[in-house]
């Protein structure tokens, strides 16, 4: 398996089918730049994970009143950041798989085995990731929707793009559902609800903090119990219809050739300014969720839904906007820091929760802490340390 996150590599031995670096002359620039911009982008949101409570991650206020420099911090990355670069690779690796499956039918080799393989060692490194270092990981869940999406590779764009749309559509369908039927939950349900996953109280929280500032087998019972929902109830009422949607459009921009600096000025200057309507949704949702007081009746629910569909919008603004830079080849040249941040995407992703358990959790350094400032400011170190 080579270092790309989402397959742009696609050497193989004629004989053996076995996976080698892509050659340089076969690697598109735009891709390895969207690619590095998007590595470095996630760490602002991982970093957050990384050094938290598991429930900050979408309730910012827990554990502590979110004010001053700490609000600015985490509004900047919520609208910056949350979201928007994940969305980025998720199109990355769509595209990927378009853009490997045509190379090797032009080589009159085969496709789906060597996809297989591939999907089936990026399992297999997630799930290590996953258990055993951080539960957060999303190679599995790439992984697995790269079994399924590439059944659709052979469809045309204009058929890809309404089909990776109604999928993202499907986890909003069922928030709706969820926030219509809440009226019927039981009380002790909805408390239950509120107490455990969305608001824990000082006890769960300091025990849960207690438990990554001890030694490695002492976490392990949360990230293993963390990792599981994640890659069984999440993945299946969310990630799986987000991310596989993405793919599917990731496949159709690459069909399209949006994603190699190829179309017009004027086409990619409008996919730059989708990202203000998505921005402006990401702050009137975070403006509403500061309404409604973080209530886990609103902010779990109806008060995600802004910044899902915004971050699309957002992401698609920034790949309108680096691929205008990636035109200019005289820029794209001296972009090659960020390229070659791309070109080594999972070893870099794997670095960074290296990095990032030995910082915060108790086999390293022990810094598991609550404030964003200081989080932000290592969050930036480590990026510059990874490019």
């Amino acid at each position: 398996m080579n270092d790309d996150l989402n397959q742009t590599t696609d050497q193989t031995n004629a004989n053996a089918e076995a996976v080698a670096p892509t050659i340089e002359s076969e690697r598109v620039g735009s891709l390895d730049v969207l690619r590095g911009i998007a590595l470095l982008g996630i760490l602002v949101m991982n970093i957050q994970s990384f050094s938290m409570v598991s429930a900050a991650y979408m309730n910012p206020t827990v554990g502590d009143r979110l004010e001053g420099p700490d609000c600015w911090i985490w509004l900047a990355s919520h609208l910056l950041a949350d979201q928007k670069f994940m969305t980025i690779f998720s199109i990355l690796f769509g595209a990927g798989i378009a853009m490997i499956a045509g190379r090797q039918r032009e080589k009159g080799l085969p496709f789906l085995g060597l996809h297989y393989r591939r999907m089936g060692w990026l399992l297999l490194i997630g799930l290590i990731h996953a258990y055993l270092f951080w539960y957060g990981d999303i190679l599995v869940t790439y992984a697995l929707c790269g079994m399924i999406v590439v059944w659709f590779n052979n469809l045309s764009p204009r058929f890809l793009l309404p089909r990776g749309v109604l999928s993202l559509a499907v986890p909003s369908l069922i928030i709706l559902a969820f926030q219509l039927s809440l009226p019927y939950w039981p009380a002790d349900v909805i408390r239950e609800l509120d107490s455990g996953s969305w608001s824990p109280n000082l006890e769960m929280l300091e025990a849960e903090r207690a438990s990554y500032r001890g030694p490695w087998l002492a976490q392990l019972p949360h990230r293993a119990e963390a990792a599981f929902v994640m890659q069984t109830f999440l993945f299946l009422f969310q990630l799986a219809w987000r991310a596989g949607g993405l793919m599917l459009i990731g496949m159709a921009f690459w069909k399209w050739k949006i994603l190699t600096a190829q179309r017009s000025w004027r086409f990619y200057g409008l996919l730059a300014m989708a990202g203000l309507p998505g921005a402006l949704m990401t702050l009137y949702g975070a403006y509403r969720n500061f309404e409604e007081n973080w209530s886990v009746d609103y902010s779990m629910f109806q008060g995600t839904q802004f910044n899902y569909w915004g971050s699309i919008l957002v992401s698609l603004g920034y790949i309108g906007l680096v691929m205008l830079v990636c035109k200019h080849t005289q820029i794209l040249a001296k972009l090659n820091p960020l390229a070659a941040v791309g070109r080594m995407a999972l070893t870099n992703y794997l670095t960074q929760t290296f990095l990032c358990t030995l910082i915060f959790y108790g086999h390293g350094l022990g810094f598991l802490i609550q404030f964003l400032v200081w989080v932000n400011c290592l969050s930036s170190l480590l990026s510059g340390l990874c490019s």
